[in-house]
C-alpha cells in the first residue's frame, strides 16, 4: 500500500497519509477539520536494487563464508604448452630424380 501527501489549502498542513490504491482520497484536514485537503504529487519512494545481484548467498554469517573460503580449492597454473611438432623440410627435386 503506498504512502501519499495531502496538504490544507486553508491551514497549510501538511502530512502523510498510508493508503490502499484503490481508497478514495482524504477530504477533510485532521487539524483544522476543514474540507480543504489536496493530494499532493510526489516522486514516491522507488525500490532500488544495487550491486551485482541479491542471491541466498549474499547474506551467509562469516563463519559460513570462511569455511567455503578454505574448502574451495586452489587456483593451478596451467601447463606449459606442448612443443610443436618438428617441421618437414622437403629438399628440392633434381632432373636424375624425376622420370620422363
Amino acid at each position: 500500500m503506498p504512502t501519499y501527501e495531502y496538504r490544507c489549502n486553508a491551514c497549510s498542513h501538511q502530512f502523510e497519509e498510508f493508503q490502499s490504491i484503490k481508497a478514495a482520497p482524504l477530504v477533510k484536514c485532521p487539524k483544522c477539520a476543514k474540507n480543504k485537503l489536496a493530494r499532493l504529487i510526489s516522486g514516491g519512494a522507488a525500490i532500488v536494487f544495487k550491486g551485482s545481484g541479491f542471491y541466498q548467498t549474499d547474506y551467509r554469517s562469516e563463519s559460513y563464508k570462511k569455511g567455503a573460503k578454505e574448502s574451495k580449492p586452489t587456483e593451478t597454473t596451467p601447463a606449459p604448452a606442448a612443443p610443436a611438432a618438428p617441421s618437414v623440410t622437403t629438399s628440392p627435386t633434381t632432373k636424375a630424380d624425376t622420370k620422363p
